[in-house]
C-alpha cells in the first residue's frame, strides 16, 4: 500500500507547488529530513509535497547499492524501477530492465490528479534520474500531466535498454542541476551527461559528495532558480 504524501506547508498561491521525488532506497520522510536546509533557502517561494517510490526495495548485502549507506537501519526503503533481474538497482550499471518503471509513470500520474497540480519536480539521484525521463516523455506529448520546471540532484541518465529511446532530442523545459565533484556514488561525468540533454541547463557544482547541499556557497543559486520559476508563472 502507498503511503500518503508528505506536506510541509499549507498552500499559498503565491507560491510554487513543487513535488519532492526521493532516491532510492528512501522514502518521502527521509528526503523530506534531508532536504529541511534547501527548503528553509527556498520556503518564501516553493512548497514541497514528498511521495514514497510505490516499489518497495528487498534489502540486500550489497556494499554498492545506491544510497545504502544514507539510510537508518529499520526504515522502509523504496524505488521508482529496477534495472536488474533480481530487484536491484545501481545507478552506473548499463544495459537491463527497467522493471516497475511504467507503474511508477501511472503512480506519479495520479498523484498529479490528487495533488495537483504542481509547478515543478525536485529529484534526487534515482529520483532526479526518474525525473529526467519524466521531462523527456512530457516534452514528446506522453504524460497525462504537466510542469514547468525540474531540479535535478545527483541525476542521470538511465542506462536500462528500455530507456535508450530516450535523451534523443534536447529538452527545453528549464532545470536546475546539483551535483558533487567527489560524488562516489553517481561519478561527476553522468551527472553532466544528463545536463546535457537539456536546451539550457542551469548548473551547480559543488566539491562534496552524494547529497543536496544548502550551504551559503549554494543559496544565491537556488533562490535565483526558484525565483525566476515563480516570475514565469505570475506572467503566464
Amino acid at each position: 500500500m502507498n503511503q500518503p504524501p508528505v506536506k510541509c506547508c499549507p498552500n499559498d498561491k503565491m507560491k510554487l507547488k513543487i513535488l519532492a521525488i526521493h532516491g532510492y532506497r528512501q522514502n518521502a520522510e527521509t528526503f523530506k529530513a534531508k532536504t529541511g536546509s534547501f527548503r528553509k533557502i527556498v520556503h518564501k517561494w516553493a512548497e514541497f509535497t514528498y511521495i514514497t517510490a510505490p516499489h518497495k526495495v528487498i534489502l540486500v548485502d550489497d556494499p554498492n547499492d545506491l544510497d545504502k549507506n544514507n539510510q537508518d537501519i529499520g526504515q522502509k526503503q523504496y524505488g521508482w524501477f529496477f534495472n536488474r533481474d533480481d530487484l536491484t538497482f545501481r545507478g552506473i550499471r548499463k544495459g537491463g530492465p527497467a522493471i516497475g518503471f511504467e507503474e511508477s509513470v501511472k503512480f506519479i500520474e495520479d498523484v498529479f490528479e490528487k495533488e495537483g497540480p504542481f509547478d515543478g519536480i525536485l529529484g534526487f539521484s534515482q529520483g532526479a534520474c526518474f525525473t529526467g525521463l519524466l521531462c523527456d516523455l512530457q516534452q514528446r506529448g506522453l504524460t497525462k500531466f504537466t510542469f514547468s520546471f525540474a531540479v535535478l540532484a545527483s541525476g542521470f541518465k538511465s542506462g536500462s535498454l528500455p530507456h535508450l529511446k530516450y535523451y534523443i532530442d534536447r529538452i527545453t523545459i528549464p532545470t536546475l542541476h546539483i551535483f558533487g565533484e567527489n560524488d562516489q556514488i553517481i561519478p561527476t561525468e553522468m551527472s553532466e551527461a544528463l545536463s546535457n540533454c537539456f536546451e539550457d541547463p542551469v548548473i551547480v557544482k559543488h566539491p562534496g559528495g552524494h547529497y543536496l547541499p544548502a550551504a551559503a556557497a549554494q543559496k544565491h543559486d537556488y533562490q535565483k532558480f526558484i525565483k525566476l520559476q515563480l516570475l514565469q508563472k505570475s506572467v503566464t
